[in-house]
């Protein structure tokens, strides 16, 4: 593993602890003014901009503040020289959710590139499978 892989894990990994925290700024910290986040929840058309990616947490904060789980369980980084991307599952959920679908697990993709020698997360996105389509 490289050194740029392995600062980006970190990086992902104090995101994700800062998420479960509910600690906004932590959450904040790595990501570009032009942030591009594609979410669960709508528009169907992602948040553009830091302004917007901020505003999108309280809700997912409050909700996770009743007991959720927010934990990666698996994670994948590639890194060139300025430009990397990083992809995981992660438990995402109340025990609620698990009791229904033991298998639950939130993907994320993540792009990001290195500024003035510092990575920083350009292109966030979530997602859940669709339960309701068929499998290939």
């Amino acid at each position: 593993m490289s050194d740029d892989e392995k600062t980006i894990r970190v990086l992902i990994e104090r995101w994700a602890a800062a998420v479960h925290a509910g600690d906004l700024a932590a959450v904040l910290a790595d990501h570009a003014p032009d942030i591009v986040m594609f979410d669960v929840p709508p528009p169907d058309e992602g948040l553009r901009g830091i302004d917007a990616y901020q505003a999108a947490w309280p809700g997912f904060f409050e909700w996770q503040a009743q007991g959720a789980t927010f934990e990666i369980v698996s994670l994948d980084v590639t890194a060139g020289a300025d430009v990397a991307f990083a992809h995981a599952l992660l438990l995402c959920g109340t025990a609620e959710d698990f009791a229904k679908d033991p298998a639950r697990r939130l993907r994320l993709t993540l792009g990001l590139r290195k500024e003035n020698e510092r990575w920083i997360v350009s292109h966030e996105h979530h997602s859940f499978p669709d339960a309701s389509l068929p499998a290939i």
